[in-house]
């Protein structure tokens, strides 16, 4: 359910136990029966709402203190370059004859899901020095955490970790740990923490996560991306830009069975 389904849900009961408040005063005093019925449909109420605030409290919070855990990333083979591009990371070995780009968020589960059904086949290829991809990490959810901001702060957070050569271990851990969207986002202090859990030592990493040093790039490449007319998608309700979206000699691909092997072929 979502925080404006909750809230509606919240502020509804709020009002309905306000009625039967109201209800319950103008009783008779003799109608004994009534008035306790009454009273009890109120504290009933009260509960309910009390509990939907400590639910979506903790719903919010879920992600308040917890350590994001490094996973095993597939392995990395000698030669392939992790680099940042302005506000792209490029992945691969400089020999490379083909290339794809990937735009993702964080925060969006059908990325996700993407990256778990994928990730090995790409990196693959990549090992082989045959595919080079170059990933476009954007806010495109960043008003959907609470406290909005996540998109952009891993966004931010995994370009400092590219700087590292780390954007790989990085990345991977973020997706397999990913937030529920709609609740709260890990914090600065969590992504630096994740940073150093995967070997990052510069404590440029640290500055460059707290000071938001290349939001302002990320909001302009997302600008510019969101509206490129070559990435536009039909999702039903005409076209737009969408999260994960694959693209390869100009052209969005089809995220079917078999994807990459046609790509690479």
């Amino acid at each position: 359910m979502g925080g404006a389904e909750r809230n509606a849900r919240k502020r509804k009961q709020q009002q309905t136990a306000a009625r039967s408040v109201a209800q319950a005063r103008g009783v008779a005093g003799g109608d004994k029966k009534k008035v306790v019925a009454i009273t009890v449909a109120v504290v009933v109420l009260a509960a309910l709402v009390i509990g939907g605030v400590i639910w979506t409290t903790s719903s919010k919070d879920s992600t308040a203190g917890r350590v994001i855990q490094p996973q095993a990333s597939t392995a990395v083979a000698p030669g392939v370059v992790q680099k940042r591009d302005g506000a792209v990371v490029v992945v691969g070995k400089p020999e490379a004859t083909k290339t794809i780009d990937i735009y993702a968020d964080f925060l969006c589960p059908i990325c996700k899901q993407f990256e778990e059904k994928f990730k090995d086949q790409i990196q693959e290829q990549v090992n082989n020095g045959v595919l080079q991809v170059r990933y476009h990490m954007l806010p495109m959810l960043n008003q959907r955490s609470d406290p909005p901001g996540y998109s952009m702060d891993s966004a931010n957070a995994s370009l400092a970790a590219a700087d590292a050569g780390k954007f790989l271990a990085f990345h991977d851990a973020l997706f397999k740990d990913q937030p529920q969207e709609g609740g709260r986002g890990f914090d600065k202090g969590q992504l630096i923490k994740l940073g150093q859990d995967v070997g990052i030592t510069d404590p440029a990493f640290a500055t460059a996560v707290n000071t938001g040093v290349y939001e302002q790039q990320i909001q302009d490449a997302y600008k510019k991306t969101s509206t490129d007319p070559s990435l536009q998608q039909d999702f039903g309700n005409g076209p737009g830009f969408g999260t994960p979206t694959v693209a390869s000699n100009g052209q969005v691909v089809k995220l079917e069975d078999g994807w990459v092997q046609k790509v690479v072929a």
